[in-house]
Parts: structure tokens; C-alpha cells; sequence
């Protein structure tokens, strides 16, 4: 019982990937965001195309259509920041990857360069969800920012325990 007290102690925060608005997740359109299907996260809307790494670890996915980032932590945890809604359909256009599978970052690293005018006038939106895709088979508790304002690699938008 006191190794499981010692460990909800330790906590990881996870900044926002871009500076804009944070959202709750539940307020983004698609439902499988919003109904926390892929997991527990928040939701930015974008103010440029710079994402940077929330936290550090190792990119995991790069899909073909470079749509979508997947990073994984030290600890285990599943990152996936979503860059718009559907922007698979994109085929790749407006999304420039800095990193690639098996790279290690550091929190701030850039990750991706987006074109987000190209993907306002292309997809559904350019809000960007940031889900933690394990976190429904998890005991941590995850404790999500309020909607504000945010800065790419500064403000902590949830924090694990």
C-alpha cells in the first residue's frame, strides 16, 4: 500500500503542442474525440502551424499523411496529437514532419510544420487534439487544464499522477 502512495506522488505534466485556444476535449466536433474513444486529452485551436513536443519521448507513428504525431514516454504513456479533423483525407498536404519514427525529443522540440491555412480552407477544422491514447487502461488520474489561452512548450495543459 505505501509503494502505491509513493507512486501516485510522482507526476507528469504535458504542455501544449501549439500556442491558441485550449479546449476541453469534450467540446471538439468529432465524437470520437469528444467521447474520449481514443483516450483523455484537450483540444487546441490553433494560432500558427509550429507543434512542438508536449513532453519528452520517442515518436512512435508518423502516419502516410502526416497528419497525426505519436509520441511515447519513458513512463509508457501514449501521445497522439491529431492535427485537425479530417485531415487524413489531406494525403499529406500542408504537413511538414521534422521528426521521424524512433527519433527521441525533449519537451519543446519541433515536431511539425502545418500549413494552417491550407488546412482551414481544405478540412473540417483546424482544432488539434492531444489525446493520451492509454489512458483508458490506466489507474493515473488526469487532471486537464481549463480552457484559456495557451503557449506551445510552456503551459501545462494536463497533469498525470
Amino acid at each position: 500500500m505505501f509503494k502505491k502512495f509513493l507512486k501516485k506522488q510522482n507526476k507528469v505534466e504535458l504542455v501544449a503542442p501549439l500556442s491558441g485556444r485550449l479546449i476541453l476535449l469534450e467540446n471538439v466536433s468529432d465524437p470520437v474525440f469528444s467521447q474520449k474513444m481514443m483516450g483523455e486529452g484537450i483540444a487546441i485551436i490553433p494560432e500558427d502551424g509550429k507543434i512542438l513536443a508536449p513532453i519528452g519521448g520517442t515518436i512512435v507513428q508518423i502516419p502516410a499523411s502526416k497528419h497525426a504525431i505519436g509520441l511515447q514516454t519513458s513512463e509508457g504513456i501514449e501521445i497522439l496529437i491529431h492535427v485537425g479533423l479530417e485531415t487524413v483525407a489531406l494525403k499529406g498536404q500542408g504537413f511538414q514532419p521534422i521528426v521521424k519514427e524512433g527519433d527521441q525529443v525533449n519537451i519543446g522540440d519541433p515536431l511539425m510544420d502545418v500549413d494552417l491555412d491550407y488546412i482551414k480552407n481544405n478540412a473540417d477544422d483546424i482544432v488539434t487534439p492531444m489525446v493520451i491514447t492509454n489512458s483508458n487502461n490506466s489507474d493515473k488520474t488526469y487532471d486537464i487544464a481549463e480552457e484559456k489561452a495557451c503557449v506551445a512548450g510552456e503551459s501545462i495543459v494536463i497533469t498525470i499522477t
